[in-house]
């Protein structure tokens, strides 16, 4: 009898999917708070409001995607990846604005810039510790 191999490799791991979890609920929650706030944040971080709205959609888009992927009875391979480049985008971007002076922010909001790339950071770390594990 022939087994025919699924096209996309998944892993079983916990501490992946633990790490893909806690992403989603930090995500999540700074996207609901982006949209909900986003003119206050504004004043109090110096980032306009136009610039936090989409950043707010696509942090709950991204949420309720690392949400399904560890859901899933095995998490794919390639698309654990993607996380990880995409939290090293995050944290590229954030060095970025910080360096490029995109926008004016105040101490607070350089304190938040350089609190989120660690946050993120961390989240990319562990799940490639996780995606690691599953080798």
């Amino acid at each position: 009898m022939t087994t025919i191999a699924s096209p996309v490799q998944t892993v079983d791991a916990k501490l992946l999917r633990f790490a893909l979890k806690q992403d989603a609920i930090g995500s999540g929650a700074n996207g609901v708070v982006y949209l909900v706030a986003a003119a206050i944040f504004g004043q109090m971080f110096g980032l306009p409001a136009a610039f936090l709205y989409p950043v707010g959609v696509f942090l709950i888009a991204f949420a309720a995607a690392l949400l399904a992927l560890a859901s899933r009875p095995g998490v794919s391979r390639p698309a654990a990846v993607v996380v990880i480049a995409v939290n090293i985008a995050w944290v590229a971007a954030s060095v970025e604005l910080l360096v490029a002076g995109w926008f004016p922010l105040t101490g607070l909001g350089v304190a938040l810039v350089i609190a989120q790339a660690v946050v993120v950071a961390g989240f990319a770390a562990l799940q490639f510790a996780g995606l690691r594990r599953t080798i």
